[in-house]
């Protein structure tokens, strides 16, 4: 039987517990979950997209199934070079569901044979965007809430803040 392939793709600027909420749910439905780090135009990142790769490498470590990839290209291309066959997306609120389900379709156009899949964030975690994350942190708030401690140290270190 064929490995099971997906991917789930993110800017994960930085990554929070409900990014690795999806990834370790995602990685029970898949032999192979591939998380795609991409850069966003339309958003001005706080991370390098090296500081991004090492950051989710570090947080995803112990999970056997998960690798990690940089990409730069539309996402069916990316899932189609991975071998996957579905791609896992995250869903907090109805905003989500309508650009996800917009995206979804337009993905459908472009490639029919992938899937895309949406996992509904866990009632604790649906507040958590990794935007307020960042906005939170730059004005001095706690995020111990919303990510790891091993982020929550990226973060102020990359703000200057003691932590």
């Amino acid at each position: 039987m064929a490995e099971r392939t997906a991917v789930y793709p993110g800017t994960f600027d930085p990554i929070t517990l409900g990014h690795l909420d999806i990834i370790r749910r995602g990685s029970r439905l898949v032999d192979r979950l591939v998380i795609g780090v991409t850069t966003n135009p339309a958003k001005s990142p706080m991370f390098s997209l090296a500081e991004r790769m090492a950051m989710v490498r570090r947080e995803i470590r112990d999970m056997a199934n998960v690798s990690v990839v940089e990409f730069d290209s539309l996402l069916m291309d990316f899932a189609e070079r991975e071998g996957a066959a579905m791609i896992v997306r995250g869903l907090r609120a109805v905003a989500d569901f309508e650009y996800e389900y917009q995206m979804a379709g337009m993905n459908q156009q472009l490639n029919d044979r992938i899937e895309t899949v949406f996992l509904m964030a866990d009632v604790s975690l649906q507040p958590i965007a990794s935007r307020l994350v960042k906005e939170i942190a730059r004005y001095g708030g706690a995020i111990d809430k919303f990510v790891t401690p091993a982020v929550a140290a990226d973060v102020a270190a990359k703000l200057g803040h003691e932590g």
